[in-house]
């Protein structure tokens, strides 16, 4: 969606996966930015966008190989502000007449930490802050600038990048090889608001004007045409029914699937919250057998997907006919569903694995997509919320996977492990709700585990089940740490889940961060 009411900026996606941290960056910052894969950015493209400034993104690939992705050149002629960022910087350097080399020691991934230069531009104005003048940052790269180009100057080293910050400012061209758009980059945000500002952005970009704008998109995209809604009863799905029911009314039924993976009592929650508080038709489709029927003996993390994904569609195919020829299907598609299963826009960025509502669909599913959060984050599908009016109670609830307990459940899924997994989750979540932290904590789960542990309970041996706790704290859900509960909270949930649920007898807790793991476990 090409909006012409706003200054835009251009992202040219070369495949990094944190590339929409970048729009996210400058979504904070009111700024209206597009993501397009480097393919699809021609000179006709260029034309037609005019954009305010540009920015070009990391990516995996090696600028020294042929065939390596490029802009056009034609960027570089439009006299408006460029940033180019990692592989960008890289890629800036090698068609502007500078020199990319690989190897000889200088690659970086990590935390690592600029100097500044004697001089000084307004894109570092308030950047360097620390006491002794060196500012952290974020790097992940394996090439490295070896020359940069004519008309270009140093203004930031790094041990291993003595061109970290570069720039030919007569031109209004930039170039870093680190990522200010990571969190990792603690003052990023900083130098995107020096970039925008000397780029003369107003700001002018709101959640407000993104609903008005999706509003528009929504109609003119069904016209009079009947839509369905995948609702699951989170976060995402919900925003995107309250959202969609604004823009076309009773044209829109949710349906809502029991697929037997849901926690304990959401079922009822859902169905009395949707057809009892937001007054939409819903259709609560029973399909526990179906689903578990067909998840009976599969343990592959990526066929289960697969198997839930094409289900999902089945049925909602089933009941697009029951409302009269649906020709849509909405969902609450989210940026981090997207970049972890495809790239964004088709560009060129590695796969890590499937999501249900992407992954997971047939080529020919009879049914068109609506998916107005697919550009979101998760923080922005709740800024969205709250403009749409949805209680803060809810908007603050935790993420919960399409796939349900099936991804919490590696291994074999059976009905007696779902039943020990939903009382186990139960107990966990009223830990932390008792002891104050569900606020604190972007993302709270247990994980039954595929193993059976020898225990004592009272004089007698057990055999059961081990469980993990998983507990995070994110922005952004591209990134994410362990949440630090303390060894006593961590000991009373534990003797909580052995005494109250039958069949676990042994509780750890996942420390891992992301990355290198995921948030759930498959």
């Amino acid at each position: 969606m090409t909006d012409t009411s706003h200054d835009r900026l251009l992202i040219i996606d070369f495949g990094s996966q944190v590339t929409q941290l970048i729009a996210r960056r400058l979504r904070e910052l009111n700024v209206y930015c597009e993501i397009h894969p480097y393919q699809k950015v021609t000179g006709a493209f260029l034309a037609d966008f005019a954009p305010k400034a540009v920015i070009l993104s990391g990516g995996p690939a090696s600028v020294i190989d042929d065939g390596s992705p490029r802009p056009p050149a034609s960027v570089f002629e439009l006299g408006v502000p460029l940033l180019g960022i990692c592989y960008g910087q890289q890629v800036m350097m090698h068609m502007l007449g500078g020199k990319v080399e690989t190897g000889h020691g200088t690659a970086e991934f990590g935390r690592a930490f600029v100097t500044p230069t004697a001089d000084h531009i307004p894109l570092l104005d308030g950047w360097f802050t620390a006491d002794d003048d060196k500012e952290q940052v974020w790097m992940s790269h394996g090439d490295h600038v070896s020359e940069i180009a004519p008309g270009f100057q140093v203004y930031g080293t790094s041990p291993n990048a003595p061109f970290a910050i570069t720039a030919d400012v007569a031109r209004n061209f930039y170039a870093v090889q680190f990522h200010p758009e990571v969190h990792h980059t603690p003052n990023g945000a900083k130098f995107y608001e020096n970039f925008v500002k000397l780029a003369g952005f107003s700001g002018d970009w709101t959640m407000g004007a993104y609903r008005e704008e999706a509003i528009r998109k929504i109609r003119e995209t069904v016209g009079d045409a009947k839509v369905i809604c995948g609702l699951s009863g989170g976060v995402d799905s919900s925003v995107a029914a309250v959202l969609i029911h604004e823009a076309i009314g009773d044209q829109l039924t949710c349906v809502f699937v029991d697929h037997g993976l849901l926690r304990q009592g959401e079922a009822e929650e859902v169905v009395a919250m949707f057809r009892d508080e937001y007054k939409m038709p819903l259709i609560h489709a029973e399909e526990q057998e179906l689903f578990l029927g067909q998840l009976d003996g599969v343990s592959d993390p990526e066929t289960k997907r697969k198997i839930i994904g094409k289900l999902f569609i089945d049925v909602f195919q089933k009941h697009a006919s029951a409302v009269g020829g649906a020709k849509f299907l909405a969902q609450g598609t989210l940026y981090p569903d997207v970049i972890e299963s495809v790239s964004f826009s088709g560009g060129p960025s590695v796969t890590i694995k499937s999501h249900h509502n992407v992954g997971g669909l047939p080529e020919k599913m009879g049914l068109k997509l609506v998916e107005p959060l697919r550009e979101l984050f998760k923080d922005e599908v709740r800024a969205l919320g709250m403009e749409l009016g949805l209680p803060k109670s809810f908007i603050g609830r935790h993420p919960f996977p399409g796939p349900g307990l099936a991804i919490r459940c590696p291994g074999e899924i059976t009905r007696p492990k779902l039943e020990i997994l939903r009382k186990a989750d139960a107990v966990y979540i009223d830990q932390i709700r008792k002891h104050g932290l569900y606020d604190d904590i972007w993302q709270a789960f247990v994980a039954i585990l595929p193993v059976r542990t020898v225990g004592v309970m009272g004089d007698g041996r057990t055999y059961d089940f081990a469980c993990a706790l998983r507990a995070v704290t994110s922005v952004d859900g591209m990134t994410a740490d362990y949440y630090p509960f303390s060894h006593e909270f961590l000991g009373e949930t534990a003797t909580r889940i052995i005494n109250e649920v039958e069949g676990i007898n042994r509780v750890t807790y996942d420390i891992t961060s992301k990355p290198p793991g995921t948030i759930e476990w498959e």
